[in-house]
C-alpha cells in the first residue's frame, strides 16, 4: 500500500499517541490532568466503538439522496415469477452496482477497512432506505393487456412532450410507438410481462430502428429483462426502460445506433 493510500485507523497507534500527548498533562497538573488525560483515552475510545454506526449513518445518508430513485428501480427489479416466488436478482445487482458507483468511493478514505469486509451490512442500509419511500400503487393504474399497456405507455410519453402515434397492429415491423421529440426519432416495443422480457423484443426493437428510419429504439416493459436481453441490448444500443422513465425521458437520453 503506497503512503498515498488511505489506512485504517489503528486503535494502539492512537491510544499511544494520546498518551504521549496527553502524559505530560498528568505528570504537570496532578489529578486534573490526569482526568483530562483518561477523558481523551475514553474520548478516543468511544470514537473507535463508534465507527460502525457513523459507517451506517454515511451510507444511510448518500442513499437517501437517492432513495426515490432507489425505490423505483426496487420496484422495476423485482417480480413475482410463475411459481409464486419473489425474484430480486435484478435488484439485488441494482444495489451492488449503487454501492460500488455512488457509495463506496464517498467512504473510501474514512472507512477503507469497512469497504468489504462490512458490504453485507452497507447493502442491508440501502434496502431499508428504498423501503421507506412510499410509491403510489402500480397495480391499480397498470392495463391488464398488452394493447393497453401501449397507450398507457403512449400517454406517459406524451405527458413528457413527445410526439407520438401508435403503430398499425399489423405489419408495425417491431415498433408499437413512434416518438419524436427535438429532431429526433424514437421506437419502442412495449411489453407488459409477468417475468423479464428477453432477447426477442430487443432484436425487434433493432429491425423496427431500421424499419422506421429511427434514431433510437427502446423496450419498455414492467416487469425488467433478462441479463441476455440486457447484454443484447448494450451490443445494439437498444434502450431498455421501465415505464416509469417514460416521465423524465429527454432525446439527450437516446443511445447511438451501434
Amino acid at each position: 500500500m503506497s503512503r498515498s493510500e488511505a489506512r485504517p485507523p489503528n486503535l494502539v497507534a492512537r491510544l499511544f499517541w494520546t498518551g504521549v500527548l496527553a502524559g505530560p498533562l498528568a505528570l504537570a497538573y496532578g489529578p486534573p490532568g490526569l482526568a483530562a488525560t483518561g477523558a481523551a483515552f475514553g474520548l478516543v475510545l468511544l470514537r473507535h466503538v463508534d465507527r460502525p454506526r457513523r459507517f451506517r449513518a454515511r451510507i444511510r445518508r448518500v442513499a437517501r439522496a437517492h432513495a426515490r430513485t432507489l425505490a423505483l428501480r426496487r420496484r422495476q427489479e423485482c417480480f413475482v415469477d410463475a411459481y409464486g416466488n419473489e425474484i430480486r436478482d435484478g435488484w439485488l445487482r441494482e444495489c451492488d452496482y449503487f454501492l460500488d458507483r455512488t457509495v463506496l468511493p464517498q467512504l473510501a478514505q474514512a472507512f477503507p477497512d469497512y469497504v468489504e469486509s462490512r458490504r453485507a451490512e452497507a447493502l442491508a442500509v440501502v434496502e431499508a432506505v428504498a423501503e421507506t419511500v412510499a410509491l403510489p400503487d402500480e397495480a391499480e393504474a397498470l392495463p391488464e393487456d398488452g394493447i393497453g399497456y401501449e397507450r398507457f405507455c403512449l400517454a406517459r410519453l406524451r405527458a413528457a412532450g413527445w410526439r407520438v402515434h401508435p403503430t398499425p397492429a399489423s405489419g408495425d415491423q417491431g415498433a408499437d410507438i413512434v416518438a419524436s421529440r427535438g429532431g429526433s426519432r424514437l421506437v419502442l416495443q412495449c411489453k407488459r410481462y409477468g417475468k423479464p422480457v428477453g432477447n426477442a423484443a430487443v432484436q425487434e426493437a433493432a429491425a423496427a430502428r431500421n424499419y422506421w428510419e429511427a434514431d433510437a429504439a427502446a423496450v419498455v416493459s414492467n416487469a425488467g429483462f433478462t441479463p441476455a436481453a440486457r447484454k443484447l441490448a448494450a451490443a445494439t444500443a437498444v434502450l431498455l426502460l421501465h415505464h416509469d422513465d417514460l416521465d423524465d425521458l429527454h432525446e439527450q437520453d437516446l443511445p447511438a445506433e451501434a
